[in-house]
């Protein structure tokens, strides 16, 4: 009897002394401003908890795509990890509406839309499963094509590289009339060099570090979608953080985030320049040309709703930014 009791208080001691390490998968290369944001998280963390709390990131997709992290975080094998839309997406299916292309078009407008959405979403993601660390901007996807694309009829002429596993997206492009191949970002070089697809849409920070503009010297100037994420622990790791410590932890991840969206506007901005200066050129799309657009990913909204999302989340985030247009109108 005293042997099982003594067993009982050394588990006990061993699990509230013991250092907790959360391991966390990443897709974000090694040295990149995501990966640096982690892993200065994860000195804050040690620091805050007095080396109670240590964070060991698997960086570059060594955990494996964003579907298969959360797979391991189910199982227990990763504690979180660092997503985009579509890591989340798959968590929480209504957040496809932040990248509906052409929907949200500018930074103010993003923001003033998360401003008030971001409490929402984690409320939304905790009841899945999961606890929302940072939300993080990565940059705004745009189209980078062999020849120029300023309408919406210069891209239909293109054969547009799209990432695979998004079927309701792939179906709402090639319904409004586009070309559309299923391609692998790992693929993309080789599609472009084959001829297999002479156009896609990526933050301009990965068209550059890939040098995939190479071969598609052309960025029309419109805002595909913003390319919005962050880091998510499973409820089962943060229920292990003593309560104490939860909100200096939440605060240290909230100044490096606001550090971080800084950083990836400066960064986009000399990725731009940088390949504007190795031949990029840049196809400006005018206000009356972006109505075009904009009608245009109205007809993809009216297949994707109650499909890819909701239509009540949708109607929330379109008050939104209805709202924020008519304060903003010059």
């Amino acid at each position: 009897m005293k042997k099982n009791i003594f067993i009982i208080i050394f588990v006990f001691l061993l699990q509230t002394l013991y250092p907790l390490t959360i391991k966390i998968g990443s897709i974000a290369p090694t040295r990149s401003p995501w990966d640096k944001a982690l892993r200065e998280l994860g000195r804050e963390w040690k620091k805050i908890s007095n080396g109670s709390i240590k964070i060991k990131v698997y960086p570059g997709g060594i955990a494996g795509s964003e579907k298969s992290m959360i797979k391991k975080m189910k199982i227990g094998t990763l504690g979180g990890a660092v997503f985009t839309n579509r890591g989340i997406t798959s968590i929480y299916p209504d957040f496809y509406v932040l990248g509906i292309p052409l929907f949200i078009q500018s930074n103010e407008e993003l923001k003033y839309v998360t401003d008030r959405m971001n409490s929402y979403f984690e409320k939304k993601i905790e009841e899945k499963g999961y606890k929302v660390l940072i939300w993080s901007m990565a940059g705004w996807v745009q189209f980078f094509s062999k020849n120029p694309i300023i309408t919406p009829d210069d891209l239909k002429k293109h054969k547009l590289s799209f990432t695979t596993g998004e079927p309701k997206m792939e179906q709402a492009w090639k319904r409004s009339g586009y070309h559309v191949i299923p391609n692998e970002l790992k693929d993309l070089m080789m599609g472009l060099q084959s001829g297999m697809v002479d156009a896609f849409y990526l933050p301009a920070l990965v068209a550059a570090s890939g040098q995939y503009f190479a071969l598609a010297p052309n960025m029309a100037t419109i805002k595909v979608a913003p390319l919005y994420g962050g880091i998510v622990l499973s409820n089962r790791i943060w229920k292990k953080i003593p309560e104490k410590l939860k909100v200096k932890l939440l605060e240290a991840g909230r100044k490096i985030s606001l550090k971080l969206n800084k950083q990836i506007k400066i960064l986009e901005k000399d990725a731009i320049d940088t390949m504007v200066s190795n031949g990029l050129k840049i196809n400006t799309v005018n206000n009356d040309i972006k109505n075009k657009w904009y009608k245009e990913s109205e007809k993809s909204v009216e297949y994707l709703k109650d499909k890819a999302f909701s239509n009540e989340i949708y109607l929330k985030i379109k008050g939104y930014l209805d709202e924020f247009r008519k304060k903003n109108v010059n």
